[in-house]
């Protein structure tokens, strides 16, 4: 499947401001919602992450095509990552480890503004470099000694 790249780009910068609001507040229900829109695009896909959906309806149609299109492997992974800190984050508010509520919540702030102000998927790039890593593995191995 291929995306606007302008779609993850807003999700990032909707992120952004969410993350921003669980640091200030230090809501672990906030943090846990984040986590379920990371959750719905990481198991679901992009087309049906909600912040996605957003993009589609109210902002999609007010622009120009996109000149290109990307694939959607690298950054459903990024959600996946962003999932991981997400879950982190809001077990260690709930729990009341609030240092690792906000030094996950901090992380995936970090990602998201990256991607949003600079348009570098830090979980992008992860996905990329594991991608080259395994393909190197495997090729190895299909060489005979």
């Amino acid at each position: 499947m291929q995306v606007d790249p302008r779609g993850p780009r807003f999700g990032a910068w909707v992120t952004t401001a969410v993350l921003v609001v669980v640091l200030v507040t230090g809501s672990w229900a906030l943090l846990a919602a984040q986590a379920v829109v990371f959750a719905v695009a990481t198991f679901l896909g992009l087309r049906y992450a909600p912040y996605g959906l957003l993009f589609k309806v109210l902002i999609r149609p007010r622009l120009a095509p996109p000149r290109e299109l990307e694939d959607a492997a690298p950054p459903r992974f990024a959600q996946g990552v962003g999932l991981a800190f997400a879950l982190a984050g809001t077990a260690g508010y709930a729990a009341g480890i609030t240092w690792l509520g906000i030094g996950a919540t901090a992380l995936a702030l970090a990602a998201a503004f990256l991607n949003a102000a600079f348009g570098f998927c830090l979980g992008c790039e992860m996905y990329l470099l594991i991608r080259r890593i395994t393909a190197k593995f495997r090729s190895e191995r299909e060489v005979p000694a």
